[in-house]
């Protein structure tokens, strides 16, 4: 007659049949499916694995069946005879509220040597807790960084001292900036500020940093006590990142277009010339968190789609000045913001653009149409269809002709072209199409214009210098680091966009006056050759004297007028800026 277990042989069991730790647990998975011959699906769910990763876990265990699940008889001494005799000493010294570093510091001047990794294991076995993080008054004395001040307008030193400065390139830009109102301009269109840090403080901040060209998270929180870049902003330090990547979040979206539009027209007033024809196009921003609200987008410079923030901006043609952007497109919208750009174009200088260049993807044929009516000329590409190319290769060879393009630098400067009339959906009269072979592309390239009567030569030449704003996206991607939204200062993507274009509109003030060519300059150029510069600044009862090193460049600048520029700062006590070279 059979008897039942005892209650306690029952109770032993569960340490077998209910795994304890991964390693068990793993043990007795592999065990039911190669020993007991049960599914893996059933496995799977009795000890709370996946289907996939139970799969993966039987996948590895076939490549390696030797793994270790017991541990192995130790081997060797049983004793530490170096940490031993230091054990009473790590704890007494763990009671004294001590971190790991301070007690193996304190050893090492005893002359002894233990690593914090090996005082850890002590105090590990010993039962006690990672010291939870103290304040600087609590910890024992010795070197630490030094602290910065707390930003603070009314704490602005201007009495007569001198100093070194990293940033010294940046006061270059001064003579421009205090002659626009910036304070001004962003109290009316509604930025935030307090009386430690007005608008206008955090904004020549941030602008400090798109100015000088090194990526954010590489040198905002290494320049916090360079006194150069605080003076620059009218501040007595530069604000911490957390303060700036704050700021951007406090301004209300509606109050970006209002900026740029009095931006513009005061650069404007300062001799910043405004031309006739306009690049367009959209660049990705790439996004890589989780938030699911973030649309898929195509991103050129990595050649696939990805989260990311559509932006759209403008680039004057021939100042080669971004003079529009927006960044907060939704798929649905974008087509819709040519006309946006058109409408804030005709609403600051009271005419429309005479000329817009752009890609297939930018807009749709009922927008063609209108920017038709509205008398605004347009020179776009056409999508190569099945059916259109079709059609295309049906044409007889004769019907092409030879082109020479004059003024572009490319190869192939002699392509044939097919220039005919055709019509578009949702697009009222004719439109001209171009059909341009031996470009260097397998594929012919298809332009649609309205310009019903320019020579075939021009408009093909006018489209390809439309490519250097690929370029120059890219000068403002890389050199205005307009992709760093994951840096240490992470800003909003319209603050950034905003700051972007002013930079650039600075950097094109800067390049037209000094001129010698350098007014097709890339921005990176002109910050290597005069902007990335150290200095002495020396603040006297009157002036803010800016004395830089000598520099092949200088000449350019003394022959450009700065040398001789005395401009009132007005945030820095309306003392007289002047610039000293060599």
């Amino acid at each position: 007659m059979l008897t039942s277990e005892p209650k306690d042989l029952t109770d032993l069991a569960g340490v077998f049949l209910e795994p304890a730790n991964s390693t068990h647990r793993q043990y007795e998975a592999l065990r039911a499916f190669f020993v007991d011959r049960l599914p893996s699906a059933e496995i799977a769910r009795r000890f709370g694995y996946t289907p996939g990763s139970f799969r993966v876990l039987v996948h590895q265990f076939r490549q390696d069946p030797r793994r270790p699940f017991f541990l192995a008889p130790a081997k060797g001494p049983q004793s530490a005879p170096k940490v031993d005799p230091l054990r009473e000493t790590v704890i007494a010294s763990r009671k004294q509220n001590l971190s790991i570093y301070d007690i193996s510091r304190n050893l090492a001047h005893r002359g002894h040597s233990l690593s914090p990794v090996a005082v850890a294991q002590v105090l590990r076995e010993e039962g006690f807790a990672r010291l939870p993080r103290r304040a600087d008054e609590e910890r024992p004395p010795g070197p630490r960084p030094t602290t910065a001040e707390v930003a603070d307008v009314r704490r602005l030193d201007l009495s007569p001292r001198s100093f070194l400065t990293q940033f010294g390139g940046l006061f270059l830009f001064l003579p421009t900036l205090a002659a626009i109102p910036l304070d001004r301009i962003l109290r009316d269109a509604g930025f935030p500020g307090s009386e430690m840090i007005p608008p206008g403080c955090a904004l020549r901040s941030l602008l400090a940093l798109k100015l000088f060209g090194t990526a954010r998270h590489g040198h905002v929180m290494s320049a916090v006590l360079d006194e150069g870049l605080a003076l620059f902003a009218g501040l007595n330090v530069i604000p911490k990142r957390s303060f700036l990547t704050e700021y951007s979040g406090r301004i209300d979206p509606a109050s970006y277009p209002e900026l740029m539009r009095r931006w513009f027209d005061a650069v404007g007033r300062l001799g910043l010339p405004r031309g006739q024809s306009f690049d367009l196009d959209f660049h990705t921003i790439p996004f890589h968190g989780e938030e699911a609200l973030i649309e898929k987008h195509y991103v050129s410079k990595r050649s696939r789609r990805q989260k990311g923030i559509l932006a759209f901006v403008a680039q004057d043609a021939d100042t080669r000045v971004f003079c529009y952007a927006n960044g907060e497109l939704r798929k649905g919208e974008q087509s819709d913001e040519i006309l946006r750009f058109v409408d804030l174009w005709k609403e600051r200088t009271g005419r429309h653009p005479r000329e817009l260049i752009f890609d297939s993807k930018l807009t749709t044929y009922t927008r063609l149409d209108e920017l038709n009516r509205l008398g605004i000329a347009f020179i776009t590409l056409r999508r190569r269809t099945p059916g259109l190319m079709r059609t295309i290769d049906q044409i007889p060879r004769s019907a092409w002709r030879r082109i020479e393009l004059k003024g572009v630098s490319r190869q192939y400067k002699h392509p044939r072209i097919l220039d005919q009339r055709t019509a578009l959906s949702d697009y009222d009269g004719p439109v001209r199409q171009v059909v341009i072979a031996d470009l260097g592309h397998e594929e012919p390239t298809i332009l649609l214009t309205n310009q019903l009567t320019r020579p075939a030569a021009r408009l093909v030449e006018r489209y390809a210098q439309r490519m250097i704003i690929e370029d120059t996206i890219a000068d403002g991607i890389d050199f205005f680091h307009m992709d760093a939204l994951s840096s240490a200062v992470a800003m909003k993507v319209n603050c950034d966009l905003q700051l972007t274009l002013m930079a650039s509109s600075l950097y094109r003030l800067q390049a037209g006056r000094i001129g010698r060519g350098y007014e097709r300059a890339e921005s990176r150029h002109l910050f290597q050759d005069f902007v990335n510069a150290t200095a002495r600044v020396t603040i006297t009862g009157t002036e803010v004297v800016v004395r830089y090193q000598k520099r092949a460049h200088n000449p350019l600048l003394i022959a450009a007028g700065l040398a001789t520029t005395e401009v009132a700062i007005p945030w820095l006590g309306r003392k007289r800026l002047r610039l000293v070279f060599g």
